[in-house]
């Protein structure tokens, strides 16, 4: 359906792109991966025409369809569910106002002085009609009708402003929005950032569903695997193809290392050992000639391609802290609401040193107004919040961390701030775990773009030595390679965690025990994600 023939983009500071070459055919899902900055947003502006590439060729089978769902979603929060699902039909809703109109100027008309311009009217008026039907409009409130309950909106709902909707139901009328346009292609943008696990099980679903082509990125390694079927990395500006999940892209990516290296290796072994051969004989009158041919041969070889040596993020440890005392938090008949709706009701947990938990539940059901708790930014309505007596130190990363800092102070300045003895080499090795490198660390604040600010106080919250660490949403700007980082991090962390995340590969990989908020109780589960699915689906 479309392809991508070394395609080149150049910007007058860097070179994003260099001979890029994949293809998507028709009812394909891809995965596009790779880095921060590797440059996958770029090629979904060259795909849509909101940039040019510099060189190659973008080929597509007739003129398909394209369309984007933004991470910053083309929402009216003023509108109802239906009319913003109705607003997708653009060329139906000028003509559905064209007819309006005529209705009106008619209906202030004297038919009996008129005649004319009322003959005029109703012509007008039945070009209209006859464009209405010949664009489908009489079809329109039916398409809408069947995709409200797909979307999981219920006929009440549907009446309802989209402002009133959690941030993952607008992702949902947005998604309608762009399904009613039938696209024969779409790009999706880290869709699942935001989301609650319940959207995102649901959107995977309904995605999957879908017979349309799918490009997709993302850093959500789970919905990479069930939903592509095919991987296109990007790399130092260059692709490459890989013809299974993720999951797959990993492990042959591995391979295609080692039996690179392997071969690089090997030919390089014999070259080295011609070579010699060939100066050692050049002048001896009995094998100058056998050296010649050796040499001629050397000439033709192929040469296999030194292995790239891949673009790894310094990895980063918490800094050692006092052990904590073997009781960490301890609730008690805990009780607390926000407006009208009651959170938390009741509800008892103890937490042990050492202990990795992660904290799910949807979106509004109280996870971050639980750390907060613990925190003592705001008080319990009713019951206790109390931490351990031993020796208890914190750490705590809120969602909107990023707002509080210093924007007028460069990136590695506010490293050293913390950590005045460390070296430039250490600041800068710790800052590219975050994704700051070359030049970026030397950015005023102001200048970070959203997800940069996270990654930075994130950077600059895991400097406090702890042995209580309490994480919302930890993950939401990273790359792959950052959230590597971070798991590895926190399996080496010696104290007590607290995460709430909606990346399900990121919790299987750090939590030792799960905690569901459930209306308005806490369940706990002691054992890791799968331990987690399990039980729930043993319980269905």
């Amino acid at each position: 359906m479309i392809r991508f023939d070394n395609v080149s983009k150049i910007y007058s500071t860097d070179v994003v792109l260099k001979n890029i070459n994949w293809e998507i055919r028709k009812g394909e899902k891809i995965g596009l991966v790779g880095s921060n900055g590797a440059g996958k947003s770029t090629q979904f502006k060259i795909l849509i025409g909101e940039e040019d590439q510099t060189s190659g060729l973008v080929l597509k089978e007739g003129s398909p369809k394209i369309s984007h769902l933004k991470q910053e979603l083309d929402c009216n929060l003023n509108r109802t569910v239906r009319e913003e699902l109705e607003s997708s039909f653009k060329d139906i809703q000028v003509v559905s106002n064209k007819l309006l109109e005529i209705e009106n100027e008619m209906k202030f008309l004297e038919t009996s002085k008129d005649s004319e311009k009322l003959d005029h009217l109703v012509n007008q008026l039945a070009k209209f009609q006859e464009k209405f039907e010949v664009l489908g409009g009489y079809q329109m409130q039916a398409e809408v009708e069947k995709i409200l309950p797909k979307l999981g909106f219920s006929q009440n709902d549907a009446d309802k402003l989209v402002g009133n909707f959690s941030g993952g139901w607008q992702m949902k009328v947005a998604l309608g929005k762009i399904i009613l346009q039938k696209p024969d292609l779409l790009l999706l943008d880290e869709p699942t950032n935001h989301l609650d696990l319940e959207t995102i099980f649901w959107l995977e679903e309904y995605l999957i569903s879908l017979k349309i082509s799918i490009i997709l990125i993302s850093h959500d390694r789970y919905f990479l695997d069930k939903l592509c079927k095919k991987i296109i990395f990007i790399e130092r500006g260059i692709s490459e193809t890989y013809n299974g999940n993720y999951s797959f892209f990993i492990e042959q990516k591995s391979l295609n290392e080692a039996t690179q290296s392997k071969a690089f290796e090997l030919q390089q072994k014999e070259i080295e050992t011609q070579k010699k051969y060939i100066e050692r004989f050049r002048a001896s009158a009995t094998r100058s000639t056998q050296a010649k041919s050796r040499e001629k041969q050397l000439k033709k070889i192929v040469k296999i391609d030194a292995p790239i040596s891949r673009l790894k993020s310094p990895s980063f440890n918490f800094p050692e802290c006092p052990r904590s005392g073997k009781l960490v938090l301890q609730i008690k008949n805990l009780s607390h609401s926000f407006e009208e709706k009651i959170l938390l009701f009741d509800v008892n947990l103890r937490v042990s040193a050492g202990e990795k938990i992660a904290i799910l539940g949807p979106n509004g059901c109280g996870k971050s107004t639980l750390l907060k708790l613990i925190m003592k930014k705001i008080e319990p309505e009713i019951g206790e919040v109390n931490l351990g007596k031993h020796n208890i130190i914190t750490s705590y990363y809120e969602q909107n961390q990023a707002a509080a800092l210093a924007v007028e102070k460069q990136v590695i300045d506010l490293i050293y701030s913390k950590a005045p003895d460390w070296s430039q080499q250490k600041v800068r090795t710790f800052l590219g775990s975050f994704g700051f490198h070359n030049d970026s660390v030397f950015k005023h604040v102001q200048q970070l773009s959203g997800g940069e600010k996270a990654r930075l106080a994130l950077a600059l919250m895991i400097m406090n030595p702890s042995n209580f660490l309490l994480l919302d949403e930890p993950t939401n700007h990273l790359d792959l390679q950052s959230k590597e980082n971070l798991e590895l991090a926190i399996n080496n962390y010696k104290g007590t965690v607290f995460i709430i995340s909606h990346d399900r590969y990121f919790i299987s990989k750090v939590a030792n025990r799960i905690i569901e908020i459930k209306d308005s109780k806490l369940l706990s589960f002691n054992g890791n994600y799968e331990y987690f699915l399990e039980k729930k689906r043993s319980i269905k």
